[in-house]
């Protein structure tokens, strides 16, 4: 919120149960059920009509997933009515009755930092992140076009983005609101994207560096007496700086989103990163009501073990012990693999995973998960 091939597939490439016990079960495949987990899986808006989208709901619920996460605002436009974007198509107001019937949660998963929308970028240039080198995220963003992160310190950019958690967990019915991208841009990318992109990221260089706009270091420099961009030879060495940045992303957050999501009862998640330092996003901190973490081992170059390495420092890692769904990257996971990644989870202490996404799982996938989950 990364998960279209991270940073490519665009959508993605974007939330305790600690002392839970184990319930041992009499089956060799699925030995690690634990009381209390629960199951989600990231969905794509896709083309079709309502009976197939019915026929595909069902199917995740037939499987034993317990959420699904629509993506409905995608910085662009939405899929569920509003006065704010344009509407591709009401589809979550569609879908909600259909989840209600066959008792599925659904969750209305948005895009919370980035705004691609042309009128606000050609209205709104001040409300974006600037990098090391004054450079604006509107006119220059990193990476790829659709990295164009608003500014975690202006009042108004922080007020558009409060505004659109609200219409969001406004829509009646909905079970929660599920945030992605609540962070600034990679100053570091994960190892095996950085080849993609033909860069060499061996420390934090000013053009991938944010946010730097004016209402970031006069704040900084209203709390420290620092300009970080004057007065600072190495302002990636200054450990008040990059905190500040990390705390900005978090007050709003903590300040604005998730009371407003709670205004309308609805549970608020997060997608997260697991090198959460690269994108200024301390997640420890918020007070949100739990956290998929998007374990995407091949992003990093790492074996299928690091997925239990990071779910146990993961669940350790937050403040209030909200429970931890590990997000799976089912492209990368052969069947074998994601039964053998959904048990290291769970005895991890992982409440349950989060499968990115509903489309990607062949026939031989979703077996798995069914004995799995059952």
């Amino acid at each position: 919120m990364n998960k279209r091939k991270f940073l490519e597939m665009a959508g993605k490439t974007s939330l305790g149960l600690l002392a839970s016990p184990y319930l041992m079960e009499n089956t060799a495949f699925n030995p690690l059920a634990k009381k209390n987990t629960k199951n989600w899986i990231w969905a794509r808006p896709k083309e079709q009509s309502i009976e197939a989208w019915k026929r595909d709901l069902e199917k995740v619920k037939k499987t034993g997933f317990d959420a699904v996460l629509l993506e409905v605002y995608n910085g662009n436009v939405t899929y569920f009515e509003n006065s704010k974007f344009p509407v591709k198509e009401a589809l979550l107001e569609k879908l909600i009755p259909i989840c209600k019937e066959i008792g599925l949660e659904m969750h209305g998963w948005m895009w919370t930092m980035p705004c691609t929308n042309e009128k606000i970028v050609k209205e709104h240039p001040e409300w974006y992140a600037v990098n090391g080198l004054g450079e604006s995220a509107a006119t220059k963003p990193a990476y790829v076009g659709y990295y164009k992160f608003l500014c975690p310190c202006h009042p108004e950019a922080q007020e558009f983005i409060r505004e659109n958690v609200e219409n969001l967990a406004k829509v009646e019915g909905l079970d929660g609101v599920h945030l992605d991208y609540v962070r600034l841009p990679d100053v570091i990318l994960a190892e095996a994207l950085q080849p993609k992109y033909n860069i060499v990221q061996d420390k934090e260089y000013p053009q991938y560096d944010y946010s730097y706009s004016e209402h970031c270091r006069k704040a900084f420099k209203a709390q420290t007496g620092i300009d970080p961009l004057k007065d600072l030879k190495d302002p990636s060495a200054n450990v008040e700086w990059k905190q500040f940045r990390q705390d900005s992303v978090s007050n709003l957050v903590n300040g604005k989103l998730a009371p407003e999501a709670r205004k309308q009862n609805k549970m608020v998640t997060a997608a997260v990163f697991p090198n959460w330092p690269a994108v200024r996003q301390e997640w420890k901190t918020w007070n949100l009501d739990a956290f998929l973490p998007m374990l995407y081992h091949n992003f990093y170059n790492e074996k299928l073990s690091w997925v239990g390495e990071k779910t146990k420092e993961e669940v350790a890692f937050v403040n209030n012990n909200q429970p931890i769904y590990s997000g799976l990257f089912v492209p990368s996971l052969s069947p074998k693999e994601l039964k053998k990644a959904y048990q290291i989870s769970l005895k991890s202490g992982g409440s349950g995973v989060a499968l990115f996404d509903l489309y990607s799982l062949k026939d031989e996938h979703w077996e798995v998960m069914e004995k799995l989950l059952s």
